[in-house]
């Protein structure tokens, strides 16, 4: 449930971020993003977004503490569905019979996960592990640098990919941290991986989005975020399914992310049902 919650908050708050920020560029004023991102700021759907988001993060780490992490990142990338659905209620979008089947796809795909996942694994991580983490986290950097020289298409993937991976080091690094004790905080390498992991990847997904295609990016995201850190909680950290039902989870993950990807272009929700309608013809 806490998965799920944290998927209803970003994908809402995508949508209310969407509308402050539509509004903020016709109120005029001028001026560059900066310019633009104070003028949103000052809006309560943005300041709620942003609330949103804080209250979907905490979900996510107590989900993450609960249940094993391919269940938690498939939950996480329905949030497209969430953005798919609210879009077409507060911004007047349209969804192709195509895009509906999609959400109604990522439904089954989770509901798949919920009747096969077992409890988190109790392996508590290596020591290797937590550096490698931190090590993955520095690679997101390098992603960034090397992905904003790309031409525009690759640019997007890669940049995507990048900000997909950050999430994955946050979502294994939650598991890494057994102690909230400020000294153990402060000698685990994993603290410095989530924070290191979360802010590249925030920064790569707003530039893949701003300097590139927001479908191909969200797409990168997606992968990023669900396939490897899934593959380190079963292998690494004793993620298991229930008896037998294995073959239910590994089809439920792949539906699940599978229906996220055809969703894609949700990862920034149109600014207008308009340029939807153009973008389509």
């Amino acid at each position: 449930m806490c998965a799920l919650g944290a998927a209803v908050c970003f994908g809402t708050a995508t949508v209310l971020q969407a509308i402050a920020a539509r509004s903020a560029a016709a109120s005029g004023g001028g001026g560059g993003d900066a310019a633009l991102l104070l003028r949103a700021v000052r809006q309560w759907r943005y300041v709620a977004g942003l609330g949103l988001d804080g209250l979907g993060f905490l979900l996510q780490i107590v989900a993450l503490r609960s249940v094993p992490i391919y269940a938690v990142g498939a939950a996480l990338a329905s949030s497209l569905a969430v953005t798919a659905v609210a879009s077409a209620r507060l911004l007047g979008v349209r969804l192709s019979a195509m895009e509906w089947g999609a959400v109604g796809v990522v439904c089954a795909g989770l509901a798949m996960l919920g009747l096969a996942s077992g409890t988190e694994g109790s392996e508590p991580g290596s020591t290797a592990l937590k550096w490698a983490m931190l090590g993955a986290g520095l690679g997101v950097l390098a992603m960034g640098a090397v992905g904003g020289r790309l031409p525009e298409r690759g640019r997007a993937l890669v940049l995507g990919l990048g900000a997909g991976l950050g999430f994955g080091v946050v979502e294994v690094s939650v598991r890494l941290i057994d102690s909230l004790d400020p000294v153990h905080l402060l000698t685990n390498p994993a603290t410095y991986a989530l924070l290191l992991g979360g802010g590249a990847a925030f920064v790569l997904l707003t530039s893949a989005l701003q300097r590139g295609s927001v479908t191909t990016a969200t797409a990168g995201m997606v992968i990023g975020e669900t396939i490897g850190p899934a593959a380190i909680g079963v292998i690494w950290l004793g993620d298991r399914t229930r008896e037998g039902l294995a073959w239910l989870a590994v089809l439920g993950f792949v539906v699940a992310v599978a229906g996220a990807l055809a969703l894609a272009r949700f990862g920034e929700a149109p600014a207008s049902a308009e340029e939807t309608a153009t973008e389509k013809v």
